[in-house]
């Protein structure tokens, strides 16, 4: 007979989906082709999607995300991860490099990020 480990009989805590926040709807006003940006990435569209996601969750848990140059910055907590703006590589319509760049931070931070309904959420 093996032995009874009691972590193995504890049940997990399931994932726990918290909405963030809405989307920005004025963000794809700031889109390349609407404005004078001449990025090549469209920076006025991506600071305006990620201001409304610099917040603290109802749990007090501060949140954050930034733009440096091509680099977005994402933290939850402890829990902190890094994307890229790739232009070549994935797109270079900034929408789709945006949201890349986005879910490559949000895996590298151990966090699962979804945008649904016009909301952005956060599965812990």
């Amino acid at each position: 007979m093996g032995f009874w480990n009691p972590k193995e009989c504890e049940p997990t805590e399931p994932d726990v989906k918290v909405k963030l926040c809405d989307v920005n709807p004025a963000a794809r006003e700031k889109l390349p082709t609407l404005t004078g940006d001449k990025s090549g990435i469209g920076v006025h569209y991506v600071d305006a999607w990620i201001k409304p996601m610099n917040t603290k969750l109802e749990d007090g848990t501060p949140v954050k995300c930034k733009r440096r140059g091509l680099k977005i910055v994402l933290s939850a907590g402890a829990k902190k991860g890094e994307g890229l703006m790739r232009r070549i590589d994935v797109s270079p319509d900034p929408e789709v490099m945006f949201a890349a760049a986005l879910q490559e931070a949000a895996r590298s931070a151990g966090i699962e990020l979804t945008v649904e309904h016009g909301a952005v959420y956060l599965v812990l």
